[in-house]
């Protein structure tokens, strides 16, 4: 079977637009996490997001492809650029026809869609842009960077909501593995932020309202936790088959060694945890690891009442006594929630700290739920040893995807 590593990655977010910025600020526990001064939010009960006030598409993008393209496809094409510069992607040690493209989003152009729904109703059907098809559907992300690129294997962009980037990324990993392609672009991509997605969620009190301290909003796994915080950005790994990435002596990031899929079955909003538990399971069957040989598990932990207490008791079923030495942490305490993109984000996280030996906090954590009993690294970043690590991504719907990686050590090569 062949082995799979990460040789690049990038990152567009409100935690920072680089991977380095990124790392360095879930690292000291800073949040990214802001209050939205847009009057047009004021009734909203919930006014804090993750949002970027600092992204310049021209940065990476020619101007008419700016005005061409929903914010969710310029997100995720400047974090694949990121992520192919540093693989140090050149056309002559490819063959494009087995390099894909694996970009996924929870939503899609939502934005593009509702100005044009706004056109249509002030102006009739003529105002509605030609564009806005292409623009808001979202297999346009995996669809742009594979024009931009040149790449021509399989593309591919699933929607399973908060699971998106966790699936396209363990559904890259199997097509490498098994001989398919020898490279793949993956993670997720999204640009919710608007009074539509932020009505419909808060009305579901799934929000969190701190409103007055968004950099404390945030508080997965604490008793005070009210919901989640909203964000947007992308983040994009390149997977490269072992043999293909050492024989261009590229710089070798990390390894992805299991991926577990499955479904609740269940309900729609409410979790099951057996479906967690076993999507966990088998990355740990994929790799031939033992429960005990789990380190650190970056957990989907949104702060929601009900999916922060079924992670736990998955990661308890699964792993029995050892999950009271795992350490555990929560970043979207920081990032907030990137839905569509949170798994590439976590996963970045994940390899970075397998790399570095340091495990990122979960901030605001000062009161932990009493089913909520964990090791969840609470408020300051800790150094530890580590080797094996499982990034979890759970999506409305039942959807549930676990990443299992490993650090990629000198004796590896």
């Amino acid at each position: 079977m062949r082995r799979v590593v990460i040789t690049g990655y990038g990152i567009i977010s409100s935690s920072g637009n680089t991977v380095d910025t990124l790392w360095d600020n879930v690292v000291n526990g800073r949040s990214g996490i802001k209050k939205i001064e847009d009057p047009s939010f004021s009734n909203i009960s919930s006014r804090i997001a993750g949002y970027i006030d600092n992204f310049v598409p021209e940065n990476y993008l020619e101007k008419k492809e700016v005005r061409q393209y929903d914010l969710f496809v310029q997100y995720a094409y400047a974090a694949a650029k990121q992520a192919i510069d540093m693989a140090q992607v050149h056309d002559e040690s490819f063959d494009k026809n087995r390099v894909g493209v694996y970009v996924g989003s929870g939503i899609g152009g939502v934005g593009t869609l509702l100005k044009n729904h706004e056109s249509y109703l002030d102006k009739g059907t003529r105002r509605v842009s030609p564009f806005m098809i292409p623009m808001m559907i979202s297999n346009m992300a995996s669809g742009f960077i594979a024009i931009k690129t040149g790449f021509k294997g399989p593309s591919f962009a699933p929607v399973s909501a908060c699971a998106t980037a966790n699936q396209a990324i363990g559904e890259a990993f199997l097509s490498i593995r098994y001989g398919h392609t020898d490279a793949i672009i993956a993670g997720g991509a999204e640009a919710p932020i608007n009074t539509l997605a932020f009505s419909g969620f808060a009305n579901m009190n799934a929000m969190s309202t701190n409103n007055d301290c968004p950099e404390k909003a945030s508080r997965p796994f604490d008793k005070l936790r009210d919901g989640f915080v909203m964000s947007e950005g992308s983040a994009i790994l390149f997977l490269e088959e072992l043999e293909h990435a050492k024989s261009r002596g590229a710089d070798i990031l990390g390894e992805i060694i299991g991926y577990g899929s499955t479904t609740d079955a269940y309900h729609i909003t409410t979790p099951d945890y057996h479906g967690a538990e076993r999507a966990m399971e088998l990355a740990l069957q994929m790799a031939n690891i033992l429960p005990s040989q789990v380190d650190y598990i970056n957990a989907h932990a949104t702060g929601t009442k009900e999916g922060d207490k079924s992670e736990t008791k998955a990661i308890k079923a699964l792993f029995k006594e050892h999950a009271k030495k795992i350490k555990i942490s929560a970043t979207k305490s920081m990032t907030g929630h990137l839905f569509g993109a949170a798994g590439g984000i976590e996963a970045i996280i994940t390899l970075k700290a397998l790399q570095h030996g340091v495990i990122p906090p979960t901030i605001n954590l000062t009161n932990a739920d009493d089913e909520c009993d964990l090791d969840y690294v609470p408020n300051a970043a800790i150094r530890h040893t580590l080797d094996f690590a499982i990034s979890n991504g759970f999506g409305f719907g039942g959807h549930n995807a676990s990443l299992l990686f490993k650090k990629w050590k000198a004796e590896d090569k």
